[in-house]
């Protein structure tokens, strides 16, 4: 029987051609024109053709990720749709893969994809990615993994998938884990499972959800002006295991004395954070004065998890077990 997949043309790369009066790539191409340059694609499945929007990557903000988690929610729950993929701009593909991962709860397979270079270059990878990513979609073998990242015939689960590097084909990895598969001469080959996987079940998002980057010498400031800015909850990216120099204590304490939860990641590419240090402003106390780990997230993928859950509660505690469960 012949799978149907539902494809979203939300933008990004994969969309650019270069114009001359610019003298840059901006999003021009459609869906049906990103298709047209693809005529493999009917060989795979049935396909729908669906335009979000031309929107390149840094023109995706959560809430139009949420719209479009709403939107894949909708087809999924479609009898005759099999899977969904999803084109989109690679600088917050893992953002949005990430946001789909926790707030699809659906066994058929969401495949988000893009490419590295635009139609006016010579090696677009847009076409290979979109088959690729369509194949996935439509893939017994990918059912129940969640939102899986398609790029450069590999097959990456969200929660762990990363954008390494600004402009090659091999750009997106899962530093930790690896890939949970690969598409080899058309063929979905998954080797590993994604286990740990979270659900949130929200249809919205909050803002003020900041995320600050710590660095030598760093102290209080930025942590001070994101409250006073009405942040409802705060992402630091920190140093090694999660640690932070002790000018920022003094900040963290008041976010917590005031109910702003703090979640805790590491700079480091690879890793989860630990509250192995007891200096001041070392991970245990830290961790004594409540500040939430991240496990083995990165900034901005916290800072997703941390807008879904503030849509649902602001009991620390609840917060904290939706982090850390597994973690500890």
């Amino acid at each position: 029987m012949r799978k149907r997949v539902a494809i979203y043309f939300t933008g990004g790369t994969i969309s650019m051609k270069y114009d001359p009066h610019i003298g840059a790539a901006v999003p021009i191409l459609s869906g049906e024109e990103i298709v047209a340059s693809v005529p493999e694609l009917s060989s795979i499945a049935d396909y729908e053709i669906i335009d979000f929007g031309r929107y390149p990557g840094p023109h995706m903000t959560p809430q139009r990720m949420m719209e479009l988690s709403d939107l894949v929610r909708q087809e999924l729950a479609r009898t005759d749709i099999d899977g969904v993929a999803i084109t989109h701009g690679t600088d917050t593909l893992e953002e949005t893969a990430y946001l789909l991962d926790l707030t699809v709860d659906n066994q058929k397979p969401v495949a988000v994809t893009g490419a590295m270079r635009n139609s006016s270059e010579t090696g677009w990878d847009g076409p290979a990615n979109l088959m690729a990513a369509v194949r996935v979609a439509a893939s017994s073998e990918a059912r129940g993994l969640g939102t899986m990242v398609v790029m450069n015939e590999t097959i990456l689960a969200a929660a762990d998938v990363s954008k390494t590097a600004t402009e090659s084909f091999d750009a997106f990895e899962s530093p930790d884990f690896g890939p949970i598969g690969v598409i080899d001469k058309g063929r979905v080959i998954i080797r590993r499972m994604p286990l740990n996987r979270s659900f949130v079940n929200t249809s919205q998002i909050m803002d003020r959800v900041f995320l600050i980057k710590v660095a030598s010498g760093s102290d209080s400031t930025l942590i001070e002006a994101c409250l006073g800015a009405g942040a409802r909850g705060l992402v630091i990216e920190a140093m090694g295991r999660g640690n932070v120099p002790p000018g920022c204590v003094t900040g963290i304490t008041t976010a917590i004395s005031t109910g702003v939860p703090v979640i805790m990641v590491s700079r480091c590419q690879r890793g989860r954070v630990y509250d192995s240090y007891g200096y001041p402003g070392g991970g245990k106390q830290l961790k004594i004065l409540g500040v939430i780990s991240g496990g083995f997230l990165n900034g901005q993928k916290a800072r997703i998890k941390l807008a879904l859950a503030l849509s649902l509660t602001t009991d620390a505690a609840e917060i904290r077990k939706l982090f850390e469960a597994g973690e500890y």
